[in-house]
């Protein structure tokens, strides 16, 4: 049974198997994406985002370190027909990749699965690539809290000079309708006396 065996195997010895994955952690910091299997983006992701962290520190013993994990190989381009060195892994960790996660805790490296296989043997092929910098880690979703609501006092202060004005238009109006009710109403009751009066004759 495989119980509490971590890791894969790939086929390859221990010491294969380390020089594999310090060559293609070395080509990711290098060209900032590399063409794989499957499994071995898988084993060897844990490993870069592993350095990345280190390479936050950015202290000479993490440096040390850094270098004794990774190796430090030479980058080198060429420029118009000539090999031209442009510095090395362990110097473009430290100053180039590491300062752009620096407010990221974590997941650095992703990994893009590819509609293509290997001709060999079919197996899948991926792109692991560094995360850029605009992409933000997603965040821990949390529970809406309820927003409290403040009750706002009534405003007793007295309106504005307009409103006063408005109001004071309106108060006359009502006042003449109600006199004019109370004139109908006296027309009528004096009408029904005269009527009263006119059929007792």
């Amino acid at each position: 049974m495989r119980h509490r065996i971590a890791g894969r195997k790939l086929n390859r010895t221990n010491s294969h198997r380390a020089a594999m994955r310090r060559n293609l952690v070395a080509s990711l910091f290098e060209h900032e994406t590399v063409s794989t299997t499957l499994e071995k983006a898988k084993e060897v992701k844990p490993f870069a985002e592993r350095l990345i962290t280190l390479a936050k520190k950015g202290t000479l013993a993490a440096r040390r370190q850094a270098i004794a994990l990774l190796g430090n190989r030479d980058i080198i381009e060429e420029e118009d027909g000539i090999l031209v060195k442009k510095g090395t892994i362990v110097g473009k960790l430290f100053s180039e990749i590491a300062p752009r996660y620096l407010e990221r805790p974590g997941g650095y490296t992703r990994i893009v699965r590819l509609a293509l296989h290997r001709l060999g043997d079919g197996g899948s092929l991926v792109l692991l690539q560094l995360v850029g910098e605009d992409e933000k880690p997603k965040k821990k979703s949390k529970r809406s809290k309820p927003v409290k609501t403040e009750t706002v006092p009534e405003q007793t202060e007295e309106p504005a000079t307009e409103d006063k004005q408005v109001v004071a238009a309106m108060e006359p109006q009502e006042t003449e309708g109600l006199s004019q009710k109370d004139e109908l109403e006296e027309d009528m009751v004096e009408s029904e006396e005269q009527n009263k009066a006119d059929d007792k004759k």
